[in-house]
C-alpha cells in the first residue's frame, strides 16, 4: 500500500510495530529497499545511516539532509528540518523558503501564496511547482524550430542525398532519398519537458497533479519523448529567444537528473531528491543579509585565497568562506548544528575554529569573524572569542551568533551586531 511518512532530521525509521512510534513505522520490505539503497551508495550515508536503537534493533536514521525519497513499492519518505518550536510545526514552509534562496535552482520564482504546503506531501509540492512554471510557458506558447529530416520519398524536395540514393534506390528509380527541413515543435527542449511529464505521471499521487499532467501530455501529443536525456540536455541553448524555457528546464533537470542534488544509483529507489541542510542554511542566511544588511558588498563562497602555495603560480587548498562582507573585513561561516551546555565548548568544534583562524589570517583586512548557528529554544547567549595573528599584534574577534529561522524579524539584532564590527 502506498503511503507517505514524514520524519525530522535525526529521527529514525523502523519496522517494529510500536503504538508510541506509529508515524515512523514502515514495512520490513520497504525498510530493506531503503537499507539496500544506503549500503549500495557511499554518498547516501551522509544523509541516511543504519544504526541500532533499544527496543527497535536496526533502524534508518536521517541526518543533515532533507527532501523526499520514494521507494519502488510506492512508499514516500519525507525528511524535514528540525526547527526550534515543535508545537508550531512550520518546518515544511521553512524548508521551501530556504530552497527558494538557492542559486541556479528552479525554486526561486515559485509563489507560495496559494499553496497549502503544510498538508501537501513534499514531492507533490515539487511537482506542483513544475506544473505552475509549465503553465506560464504554455500560455506564452511553445517554441518550434526547423528540424532536419531524412526520407525516401516519392517526390523531390530539399536536398537529394546522392550516396543514400544510390544505396537505397538502385532498383526503385521512382523514389528520392532526400534531406529537408520542417518547422516543428518536436525540438529537444520540448522533448525533455514531455519526458518530465511522463516521468512525473508515475510519481504523482495527487489526483489534481495527475489530471494536470494528463492535460499537458495532450498539449505535447505530437512531441516525442527524449531517448537520451543527458545528451539532449547538452544540446539545450537558453538564448534570449528561449528565456521563457529556463525555469521549466531547470525543473526538468532536477527531476530527470536527480543527481544534481543528491548523487545515488541503484534499483531499490524510484526517486530521491535530497538537500544538504548546511548548504540550505548558508544560502538562507546569505540571502537574508544580502536583502536586509545594506552592506557595501557581500559575496558567498568567495574564492580569493588559497591556504598554501607550492610556488608563485601553484596555489593549493582553496579557501571558500561561506559569506564575505566588505572585501573580507568581515567573514561569516554558517553551521547547521545546535549548540548546548552539555557539549564540550558548547558544541563549537576545534576544526571550525581552525578553519575560521585560517580565514582570518589569509584575509589581511579581516577584523571580525562570525560562526552562525540556527537559533534553538535551548541556545546559549551569543558569546565571543579572541584570536591573535601570528605576530600577536592584531586581534581577531570571533563571535558566535544565532539566526532565527522561524521569525526573521527577530534577526534585527543579528544584523546590528555584524554592522557594529564594520565601524
Amino acid at each position: 500500500m502506498q503511503k507517505t511518512i514524514t520524519i525530522k532530521e535525526f529521527e529514525f525509521l523502523h519496522y517494529i510495530k510500536d503504538s508510541d512510534n506509529e508515524n515512523t513505522y514502515i514495512s520490513k520490505e520497504t525498510f530493506e529497499l531503503l537499507e539496500n539503497f544506503v549500503l549500495d551508495n557511499e554518498e547516501v550515508a551522509q544523509y541516511l545511516k543504519i544504526t541500532t536503537k533499544k527496543y527497535f534493533g536496526k533502524v534508518l536514521q536521517a541526518q543533515n539532509y532533507v527532501g523526499a525519497i520514494q521507494t519502488k513499492d510506492g512508499t514516500t519518505i519525507e525528511i524535514l528540518p528540525k526547527v526550534q518550536n515543535p508545537e508550531k510545526d512550520i518546518s515544511k514552509e521553512i524548508l521551501i523558503k530556504m530552497l527558494k534562496t538557492l542559486r541556479k535552482s528552479p525554486f526561486r520564482n515559485f509563489n507560495m501564496a496559494n499553496l497549502k504546503s503544510s498538508k501537501m506531501p513534499l514531492l507533490e509540492i515539487f511537482i506542483t511547482m513544475f506544473l505552475e512554471e509549465l503553465t506560464k510557458l504554455i500560455q506564452k506558447g511553445l517554441k518550434s524550430d526547423y528540424i532536419t529530416k531524412e526520407e525516401n520519398a516519392k517526390f523531390l524536395k530539399g536536398k537529394l542525398k546522392i550516396n543514400e540514393q544510390i544505396k537505397k534506390n538502385y532498383i526503385h528509380k521512382e523514389r528520392f532519398f532526400i534531406e529537408f527541413q520542417e518547422f516543428l515543435s518536436n525540438r529537444v527542449e520540448n522533448k525533455l519537458i514531455k519526458s518530465t511529464l511522463s516521468y512525473l505521471y508515475k510519481k504523482a499521487k495527487s489526483n489534481k497533479n495527475q489530471q494536470r499532467i494528463r492535460e499537458f501530455l495532450f498539449v505535447f501529443d505530437e512531441i516525442e519523448i527524449s531517448t537520451n536525456i543527458k545528451n539532449d540536455f547538452s544540446k539545450v541553448i537558453l538564448n534570449r529567444q528561449m528565456k521563457d524555457y529556463e525555469q521549466v528546464l531547470l525543473w526538468s533537470k532536477t527531476f530527470l537528473l536527480e543527481n544534481s542534488y543528491s548523487p545515488y544509483k541503484g534499483n531499490d529507489i524510484a526517486f530521491a531528491l535530497l538537500f544538504d541542510m548546511n548548504l540550505l542554511f548558508e544560502s538562507y542566511v546569505y540571502d537574508y543579509l544580502r536583502r536586509n544588511g545594506k552592506f557595501e558588498n557581500i559575496t558567498a563562497q568567495d574564492t580569493t585565497h588559497h591556504l598554501a602555495y607550492l610556488d608563485d603560480r601553484n596555489a593549493k587548498f582553496l579557501l571558500k568562506p561561506d559569506i564575505v562582507i566588505n572585501n573580507g573585513k568581515i567573514i561569516l561561516d554558517t553551521k547547521w548544528k545546535i549548540l548546548s551546555e552539555d557539549k564540550a565548548h558548547q558544541g563549537v568544534s576545534q576544526t571550525d575554529m581552525y578553519q575560521l583562524y585560517a580565514y582570518g589570517t589569509k584575509y589581511k583586512d579581516c577584523t571580525n569573524l562570525y560562526l552562525i548557528y540556527p537559533k534553538d529554544e535551548g541556545n546559549l547567549e551569543d558569546h565571543s572569542y579572541q584570536f591573535f595573528r601570528q605576530d600577536e599584534s592584531t586581534k581577531l574577534q570571533l563571535d558566535v551568533l544565532f539566526f532565527d529561522l522561524e521569525n526573521l524579524e527577530n534577526n534585527e539584532e543579528f544584523i546590528k551586531r555584524i554592522k557594529e564590527s564594520i565601524k
